[in-house]
């Protein structure tokens, strides 16, 4: 602060521009060699706000090896609050099946619906109720690199494994800009880069996968673009988890990813990790895709918390602007139940068509 005042100072004397005969000997010797200390002009000061205390804490090597990651469903109160104990019944679910993480405050996870305080604060119970059993990686990713920061940093703080973290969209920058955006949160443990281009308006080439992988915390990237881009990784031993459940099969059995991050383990966990552990099986994959491509007929997370709503897992409420699947396609779901097996989804009670009625949207929360 004295540096800075110091330099005030400085400015102010020579904006007036005083007259040199108005200035004494002694003010002059003592301004003569002044000049403007360094610490002034740094543009970037600041010291990462971590810790390496170890308990809770992961190696990126463990963050590389797995092979189901679940993007968590939040679900809500009527209100629109985190319903918690909804929400601890679907991570329990997801250990009891074999999932070995989750990612929280994801797309899926409607991270975008949440303030940064409801968001840390899921991380942080998250982390606290479950962190012994599976890998908890918070989705602490933003398109302005001060917030980006400061949710990782507040993020690892409460004991996250890993951070999730995505390009800059809609304000798009250069890739130089990219670079150091990504470069400016990695510093802080272990990371997995995002790259879904349908939803940031914005591919991340394998050239700036190739920099960002240069760095001892790039855990791998969740690549949503397809497996001819997942070969182009693998090939250099760089760790890809497939973003798209319909590819995920041949992305891991095919492509050499090293598994998935998926949405539709949700629903059915089991046979979600099945998929991931057991080998080639397109027998397997063949069931399960008329339920992905009917989760994703419109934007996720919207099917997803229409069928756990119908399963009877979650409430029927929605932040807005999400809004329910029409009936017509609420009647599908309980016919793919069928099809699959209801005792290959998640929950106990029986699945059933809800009316327009037994939803609840919520504007404000």
């Amino acid at each position: 602060m004295a540096t800075l005042q110091s330099c005030s100072v400085c400015l102010r004397e020579s904006a007036l521009q005083l007259p040199r005969h108005h200035l004494t000997d002694n003010y002059r010797s003592r301004t003569a060699k002044w000049k403007c200390p360094r610490a002034a002009v740094i543009p970037n000061f600041h010291l990462p706000m971590r810790s390496f205390e170890v308990k809770n804490r992961t190696s990126v090597d463990d963050i590389k090896s797995l092979r189901l990651i679940t993007a968590i469903k939040t679900p809500y109160l009527p209100d629109g609050r985190f319903d918690l104990e909804a929400y601890d019944a679907l991570v329990n679910m997801q250990i009891e099946n074999g999932a070995e993480g989750v990612i929280v405050g994801g797309t899926t996870g409607e991270g975008q619906l949440m303030s940064w305080d409801e968001h840390i604060m899921l991380i942080g119970h998250t982390i606290n109720c479950y962190g012994g059993s599976i890998k908890v990686i918070g989705n602490t990713g933003s398109n302005s690199t001060r917030e980006a920061i400061h949710a990782t940093e507040q993020g690892f703080a409460v004991g996250m494994h890993a951070a999730l973290h995505i390009n800059p969209y809609y304000g798009k920058t250069s890739l130089e800009g990219l670079v150091s955006h990504l470069d400016s949160v990695m510093s802080m443990g272990p990371t997995i880069v995002y790259n879904v281009p349908s939803r940031t308006g914005q591919d991340i080439p394998p050239r700036v996968i190739h920099r960002l992988a240069q760095s001892s915390n790039f855990a791998g990237i969740k690549e949503c673009v397809g497996n001819d881009r997942v070969d182009q990784y693998t090939d250099k031993g760089i760790v890809v988890w497939s973003g798209n459940d319909d590819e995920c099969h041949d992305s891991r059995w095919n492509h050499g990813a090293t598994g998935v991050i998926s949405v539709t383990s949700n629903l059915v966990p089991g046979l979600m990790r099945e998929l991931m552990f057991g080998g080639k099986n397109p027998s397997l994959n063949a069931k399960i895709m008329p339920l992905v491509e009917w989760l994703f007929q419109e934007p996720n997370p919207i099917g997803l918390n229409t069928a756990l709503a119908q399963l009877g897992v979650v409430r029927p409420v929605f932040r807005l602007p999400y809004v329910p699947l029409p009936l017509a396609k609420r009647v599908e779901f309980v016919n793919l139940v069928k099809q699959i097996g209801r005792e290959n989804f998640v929950g106990e009670k029986d699945v059933k068509v809800l009316d327009d009625d037994d939803f609840v949207l919520v504007s404000r929360y």
